[in-house]
């Protein structure tokens, strides 16, 4: 009995000195996990890093150097330094329970507090007063969120307190812990819910709101370079879309081409983009009004630039099906708006010249497409047999698509071409 109760005093003296550490330290923007047999190792280079640092700043007249600093006894548990938090996997479990006792614990106090509250003529002391529960509350539910992420009770919590103080302060705290939790978990589900939850509650009132919503787009595109194909993240940054002006939006466009072409397997950055230019088509009038430095106005260019940079990525990276996705909905928006007969005619006479002109033009081009794949040769860089099936895909999604089954010339002109490439990606060798 002794020894659980023992261990259960361990366990809470490690929650105080985590909470102490994230309460001393509000900048800490990344959190790990650390096997004990990695905490040698980086205990030493801090003695080597701090010896130096206190021979530059602690000489003292004399020229004896103050060793303070490695006096002081090694934290086997904990390990803090440039803003970054470690954790030794040693003591996870615990940890856990003890965050997760001291929090149900005051929660329910708090409830308790808040219920007695209403009633007239009860005084309550001051340790348990709504107030100081709630500091205890924020306190611990910070650190059991950073040991368990999806603890959706502590995320409520969390969302009650903050929006009874209706502080903007609190908000940006809020903003720093779930970006703390995506460091080690750039899928949580729920950290990101809460940053939509944050975001929502201050895009009234918030001045700089605009500069928020930028660093928001950043962090993903962040995250999404350490945490490949992350739906979650791509998703965050689709939905806060609905909170940019046309100018930003145009200024993502154009900033996520270049990310883009580096991760062409990656179709959730294509999918961004063409959320964006949904986005633009939806506010046709706003887009051609603005004339700001850097940004193309004109929609029918913005399309036919996607258009001929997709054209490039296709031809730079064979056989990658996220491009040949990407160019179906680009086609099917300049089909849709520019060349039939249901678009806005007011469009039809500006930039949709030259080979995207009308719909027999099109199609050519995109048929010329189809052709250039012949001349490649299938060998372990060049995915010939993939490049194939995709674009034959294409060439009859097309036809079904858009072509009437009245239109016997175009019909006769798709289907043996496309029909070569099927027979080439199902027979690559050519028997």
């Amino acid at each position: 009995m002794s020894e659980e109760s023992d261990s259960k005093v361990e366990a809470m003296d490690l929650l105080h000195q985590l909470e102490d550490i994230l309460e001393s330290d509000a900048l800490i923007d990344e959190l790990g996990f650390i096997h004990p047999s990695q905490f040698a190792l980086l205990n030493e280079e801090s003695d080597i890093s701090s010896n130096l640092s206190d021979e530059a700043i602690h000489q003292s007249a004399d020229g004896v150097v103050s060793f303070e600093e490695s006096s002081k006894p090694k934290n086997l548990y904990f390990w803090n330094r440039d803003h970054k938090l470690g954790i030794s996997t040693h003591v996870l479990l615990q940890l856990y329970r003890a965050a997760k006792h001291a929090f149900m614990t005051t929660f329910k106090q708090y409830r308790m507090c808040d219920n007695q509250s209403d009633k007239v003529g009860i005084c309550l002391p001051a340790s348990f007063s709504c107030d100081h529960l709630e500091s205890i509350l924020l306190r611990h539910s910070k650190s059991l969120l950073l040991l368990s992420c999806d603890f959706l009770t502590a995320w409520n919590c969390r969302k009650l307190i903050v929006s009874k103080k209706k502080q903007l302060s609190m908000l940006v705290d809020e903003l720093l812990l779930s970006e703390l939790v995506l460091s080690y978990s750039p899928k949580s589900e729920q950290a990101w819910n809460h940053r939509r939850w944050v975001i929502k509650s201050i895009s009234a009132n918030c001045s700089n709101f605009k500069e928020i919503l930028g660093k928001e787009s950043e962090l993903v595109e962040k995250i999404a370079e350490r945490s490949k194909m992350n739906y979650r993240a791509w998703s965050h940054r689709c939905w806060l879309i609905s909170y940019m002006t046309i100018e930003q939006v145009l200024y993502e466009l154009k900033k996520s081409r270049s990310w883009a072409a580096l991760h062409v397997a990656d179709n959730c950055c294509f999918h961004y983009r063409r959320q964006l230019l949904l986005k633009i088509m939806e506010n046709r009038s706003c887009v051609e009004e603005i004339v700001s430095c850097g940004h193309n106005a004109d929609i029918v260019q913005v399309l036919k630039d996607e258009l001929d940079w997709n054209e490039t990525l296709i031809k730079r990276y064979v056989g990658r099906e996220s491009l040949w996705l990407h160019r179906r909905f680009l086609s099917t928006c300049w089909i849709n708006n520019f060349l039939l007969d249901s678009g806005d005619a007011s469009y039809h006479s500006k930039e949709a010249n030259g080979r995207y002109h009308d719909f027999g033009t099109f199609l050519q081009n995109e048929l010329c497409l189809l052709h250039s794949y012949s001349t490649f040769v299938d060998d372990d860089y060049v995915d010939v047999q993939a490049q194939a099936a995709y674009s034959a895909s294409y060439i009859l999604w097309l036809k079904v698509r858009f072509l009437p089954s009245e239109d016997v010339d175009r019909h006769n002109a798709v289907e043996p071409v496309a029909g070569f490439f099927e027979k080439k990606s199902e027979n690559p060798e050519g028997n």
